[in-house]
């Protein structure tokens, strides 16, 4: 009967999980097998024959064993296995399984997480943030990341993979840490040093697929189907016979990263990789545990879904015939930017071509809406204009626009130092959540790469085969960095060092400087599409935003072409200061060409130079916040 399940395997979490100080419970979802036994090495060498309990579960409880000790499942008297739900892999994706000790010391019990209008994202992946490559590594450098003006720090994916060095979206063991990070008693000390500066914790997690090597779920059950495929191999089994399992799988993952790690929100990755045609989704019952596990525990937690298909239903409410997602990133928004700033126009940057498209991103988020997509030769996307602002995520710069560039180059290397600053103010006094990519802040000249460090020769092959044809659409030509050499994931570390001087550090003091703008001068504050006005300048490649809110208004204005223009904005009679220029000398520019106090009459003529970007605000804010003017 399906109510065995709920009275018996419900009582138990997955995995290895200690009763008191000597004895531990295991669960394990293994339907393929009619004998399991848990194969424990410490103390000694011991094999418990599991009890099965319904629905394909089989459990033990075991006394005499404590943290530490290694343990696998043997399937049939066959297979010996790790533990799907293992929380630690200490000896790498074919090794054992370590039962832990998950007491620690919290030291965040008055946090409760942040409003979601407040969050500035800084995505990191922590093998090559610092020269270490280790949670530890990384909490030193937070207090500049607070300074900086970072609220939440956005890890790329945690969970086990092969080797010691990935992006982590080869991960095939969800519930783990990665070992060579710290494992998951570093992680809890890294979350709890984020909110004690008060940063909140994004963990990416990868729900669409699991990676080739050391995947052994098959052996355990259905949790692959073949009605589906993804780019990456079979698909997960959300809709298919079994499926109910495992879904337990991977929600009880996501709500083991928000209570036993308390992370503040996930990023889910790739959610237009998920098929699933039941009437109740997956992803629609991820959501509501989630967001009900944060109620229960008075905590703002939230979900950002990565889609490619520009669906505002995605962040829709339920009660609107939406998924209720709290917020997705905006692809359109960072091709538009990039365009402008690059000219590239290969592969899916042939959508993209002038400042009117970066104009209609800044008014209602997606740029596709459901008109043709010559890249995908179709109608793509649909109307995002009843969305709030806070519901985007969007960034001049990530993991995925770098990476996968054929030689992993940052806009650092691609763009003059000009174009940066109007690529930091373009993105982060626009309306919605801006995101920075690790050391984007200062221009870092070191490229983010593809990296692996897989076992398999045959699978090293495809890997690099596979890099080289997903290049084709952009015909970039030459040599790609090999994946599976070390050094191009040592090519990839930080140089913090750059962070200290010349253009770099004024390029880090701009980026402090728009962050605080953002933060204090409340119509930056206050993240509202309709107090959005939006004027493109096709001519001279130019965009005057207007933001206001009930008391006082802001204008800026990106000019993207590198001849200098002179441009007659139309703007509100009164008296402007000039709050931000990017050519003012202390921003390492050739000195501004804005007066620092402007009276309007409805029009003000401007002269701007290549790649300016210029802040003007009321005198009245300018008193209200003391905002700097050069």
């Amino acid at each position: 009967m399906r109510n065995s399940r709920i009275v018996t395997s419900a009582h138990w979490d997955l995995g290895a999980r200690l009763l008191g100080e000597n004895a531990c419970s295991f669960l394990v979802w293994a339907p393929r097998a009619s004998r399991v036994e848990v194969c424990i090495s410490e103390p000694g060498e011991r094999e418990i024959v599991m009890q099965a309990v319904g629905d394909g579960y089989f459990h033990a409880v075991v006394e005499d064993v404590a943290a530490g000790a290694l343990y696998r499942y043997r399937l049939n008297d066959e297979k010996e296995r790790p533990d799907p739900a293992s929380r630690y892999q200490p000896e790498g994706v074919h090794g054992p399984s370590q039962i832990i000790d998950g007491r620690f010391s919290w030291k965040d019990s008055g946090w409760r997480g942040l409003p979601l209008e407040s969050y500035v994202l800084y995505e990191l992946h922590v093998g090559t943030f610092t020269a270490q490559g280790t949670f530890d590594a990384i909490t030193p450098r937070l207090t500049t990341l607070k300074d900086l003006g970072v609220t939440a720090i956005e890890l790329m994916p945690l969970a086990q993979y092969p080797g010691d060095r990935n992006w982590g979206y080869d991960g095939v063991y969800a519930y783990a840490v990665q070992a060579s990070y710290g494992g998951p008693l570093a992680l809890k000390a890294f979350v709890n040093a984020c909110h004690q500066h008060g940063i909140a914790v994004v963990l990416d997690v990868v729900y669409n697929h699991v990676g080739p090597e050391g995947n052994y779920l098959a052996d355990f059950g259905p949790y692959f189907t073949d009605l589906y495929r993804t780019p990456w191999g079979q698909a997960i089994n959300f809709d298919d016979a079994g499926s109910d399992e495992v879904r337990r799988y991977f929600i009880e993952n996501a709500l083991q990263w928000i209570t036993e790690f308390h992370i503040d929100a996930l990023r889910l990755d790739a959610i237009h990789a998920i098929v699933d045609l039941s009437a109740r989704t997956f992803l629609e019952e991820l959501r509501a545990a989630v967001h009900s596990k944060a109620k229960e525990l008075d905590r703002d937690v939230y979900l950002f879904p990565e889609s490619n298909r520009n669906d505002a239903r995605v962040v829709c409410a339920p009660e609107a015939g939406g998924w209720g997602f709290d917020a997705v990133w905006n692809d359109d928004f960072h091709h538009s930017l990039h365009v402008l700033l690059t000219g590239e126009r290969d592969g899916y940057y042939e959508d993209f071509s002038d400042i009117d498209d970066l104009a209609r991103c800044y008014r209602k988020g997606f740029l596709y809406a459901g008109q043709y997509s010559k890249f995908r030769q179709r109608r793509h996307g649909n109307s995002s204009k009843q969305i709030p602002a806070k519901r985007f995520i969007v960034c001049a710069q990530n993991h995925d626009q770098v990476g996968n560039r054929r030689v992993g180059d940052r806009l650092a290397q691609l763009v003059s130092f000009e174009q940066l600053k109007l690529a930091a103010g373009t993105l982060v006094l626009s309306p919605y959540l801006p995101l920075l990519f690790m050391g984007e802040e200062y221009g870092e000249s070191a490229p983010f790469q593809y990296f692996v460090s897989h076992g398999d020769p045959s699978l090293i092959e495809a890997v690099r085969r596979g890099r080289r044809e997903e290049f084709v659409s952009f015909g970039w030509l030459g040599e790609i960095p090999d994946p599976q050499s070390e050094a191009t994931f040592l090519g990839c570390k930080l140089n913090w060092d750059l962070q200290s001087g010349g253009n770099h550090r004024a390029l880090w003091h701009f980026y402090q400087e728009l962050l605080r703008l953002r933060r204090e001068v409340s119509p930056l504050a206050t993240l509202d599409k309709d107090a959005l006005e939006v004027t493109p300048f096709t001519r001279h490649k130019a965009l005057l935003v207007r933001r206001w809110d009930s008391s006082s208004q802001i204008l800026f204005v990106c000019h993207f072409d590198r001849v200098p223009a002179e441009l007659r904005l139309p703007i509100p009679p009164g008296r402007w200061q000039r709050a931000l220029d990017s050519e003012d000398e202390r921003w390492g520019g050739r000195g501004s060409q804005a007066h620092g106090v402007v009276v309007s009459q409805g029009e003000l003529q401007l002269c701007l130079g290549p790649w300016a970007f210029l802040v003007l605000a009321q005198a009245t804010e300018i008193d209200k916040t003391a905002v700097h003017s050069g």
